[in-house]
């Protein structure tokens, strides 16, 4: 792989809790929380999860300075029958600068259940060209274990400048997944946990996973405090599943959020051919003609 042992490929894309606390009085760098929470559901395969909006918390206290972005409805395509659908990039170029992302900001984004959520930003700012955007380590979760003050209260941002440069291969469709299958030299990541993939657990309807993918469900890549594991360690999991900087890697999960986080990681240990199936396993499973495996 084309880094360096022990270092990310792109370290300016992950800031530490120490890093941020001493630049907060920084009117050039904007942070957002985004947090979010799904709440899982067995009844109904057509809908896994209820989601919900982090606001609530955030308010009882924050980051300071940090304002709130809520990705389902700022940030997704609320007319799909999936959750977190990717908008018309126009449209969330639109969303994005309203919230007060871009030029000339540096944006700092965390999350306060799961390092995923702010991945998932992360890309959908990254496919539009800005890339002046980085990932809080750890979180809030991280900020609080070191005793760093929180913010109560709602802040929010004036619009920022945002030119579009987009990058349209990133997020894929099923269509594209499916022409995947069993490719030379294309590896299908199921970023999804281990029972899931077996088809032990039927989440999103039909039990299983796409025929020929591989499974790092993402949990591996973080610790038990939300931090990323270190490069090493990331490294030796990746390259167990034969992946290298030569690989197209095609990440899905459960709706396109968790495999955001195994995607993130990949292109920090140099691994540049990256697609996310957008809707993931909500589709895929639901849609009969598709083809699924199970141990």
């Amino acid at each position: 792989m084309s880094y360096k042992q022990n270092e990310w490929k792109y370290p300016e894309s992950i800031v530490s809790c120490e890093w941020l606390r001493k630049r907060l009085k920084d009117e050039s760098i904007r942070i957002f929380d985004c947090t979010t929470y799904l709440h899982y559901a067995d009844k109904d395969p057509s809908k896994p999860y209820d989601v919900e909006s982090g606001i609530k918390n955030y308010k009882t206290g924050h980051i300071p300075n940090a304002a709130f972005l809520d990705i389902q409805k700022k940030l997704s395509n609320n007319d799909s029958k999936f959750k977190f659908t990717i908008p018309d990039y126009d449209l969330l170029a639109k969303s994005l600068q309203e919230l007060g992302i871009g030029d000339p900001f540096h944006i700092i984004l965390y999350s306060g259940n799961g390092i995923q959520w702010a991945t998932r930003v992360w890309w959908l700012i990254f496919v539009l060209g800005f890339k002046k955007v980085s990932i809080l380590n750890g979180g809030i979760k991280e900020w609080k274990r070191l005793g760093y003050d929180l913010e109560k209260g709602e802040r929010k941002y004036k619009s920022a400048k945002f030119t579009s440069c987009i990058n349209k291969n990133v997020f894929v469709d099923k269509k594209r997944t499916y022409d995947s299958i069993n490719q030379d030299n294309c590896i299908i990541l199921n970023a999804l946990t281990s029972d899931i993939h077996r088809g032990e657990n039927s989440r999103y309807g039909r039990p299983g996973r796409i025929p020929g993918s591989k499974n790092i469900p993402f949990l591996e890549f973080v610790d038990s405090e939300q931090k990323f594991i270190s490069p090493d360690k990331a490294q030796a999991i990746f390259k167990n599943q034969n992946i290298d900087n030569k690989t197209r890697v095609l990440n899905y999960c459960g709706g396109g959020i968790a495999a955001t986080l195994n995607a993130f990681l990949l292109r920090q240990l140099g691994i540049e051919k990256l697609e996310i199936y957008d809707n993931s396993m909500s589709e895929w499973a639901m849609d009969h003609n598709l083809p699924i495996e199970t141990n």
